[in-house]
């Protein structure tokens, strides 16, 4: 007998005789509510648990811009998309009367990350950006499901020898990138990819309000000059 297939051990409803098209709604429509379940309960959890860490990192960014620094973005995979969102929320604000703040997305330019990927080595294609780009004073904000992708570690490590704040975006028990890399490391406790980066979209969206809620005492107003004219 042949071992099964890694989708007929997930799916063993949609393998095998000729199924009754009811039931397998049925089944599929079960697999929905579960997952919406789990992503509700993971959601609660994670910022029940995360909260103050997530304040904590968002006075730190605050406190970057406010001392006219700038934001760095890096991820790999779905987390490169992730820091590519980040970035634009805080360059592009939808809620009118918050100003764009200076925010560059490490992932976005295929010629430096191939080259130096090509050249040096994947592990280093944040590390060099950093170091034509980044000084001391700006903040770095890098996003992994599971805390370890090399060249996020790199990175980091870089970043504080430069004097940047960094704030890290994990999953599962927050890997290496939860062991002091970072000066703030927010995690979300399951190790399902999915999960991890729904609240991880939630957590940066929240990031995002908090930061320009705390920089708008500095403004005197939380509506822009050019905007009110």
């Amino acid at each position: 007998m042949t071992s099964k297939s890694a989708l007929e051990v997930l799916y063993p409803f949609l393998h095998g005789k000729e199924q009754d098209p009811a039931a397998v709604d049925a089944g599929l429509l079960h697999s929905i509510e579960e997952k919406a379940r789990e992503s509700r309960e993971t959601s609660v959890r994670f910022f029940g648990e995360q909260s103050a860490l997530l304040l904590d990192a968002a006075k730190a960014l605050a406190g970057v811009y406010r001392r006219g620094g700038r934001m760095f973005t890096m991820g790999n995979g779905g987390s490169s998309c992730d820091a590519s969102h980040v970035a634009v929320e805080f360059l592009h604000p939808i809620t009118a009367g918050r100003p764009a703040l200076a925010a560059i997305n490490l992932t976005a330019d295929v010629a430096m990350t191939s080259a130096v990927g090509n050249d040096v080595g994947f592990e280093h294609i944040f590390v060099r950006q950093l170091i034509a780009h980044g000084r001391a004073g700006d903040g770095l904000i890098g996003l992994s499901t599971s805390g370890n992708s090399a060249n996020l570690i790199a990175a980091f490590v870089k970043a504080r020898e430069m004097g940047l704040t960094t704030i890290g975006f994990s999953g599962g028990d927050g890997g290496k990138m939860a062991s002091g890399v970072c000066d703030h490391c927010v995690v979300v406790p399951t190790t399902s990819v999915h999960r991890i980066q729904e609240c991880h979209v939630a957590a940066y969206h929240i990031l995002w309000d908090l930061v320009h809620t705390l920089l708008a005492d500095d403004r005197g107003s939380a509506i822009s000059k050019d905007v009110a004219a």
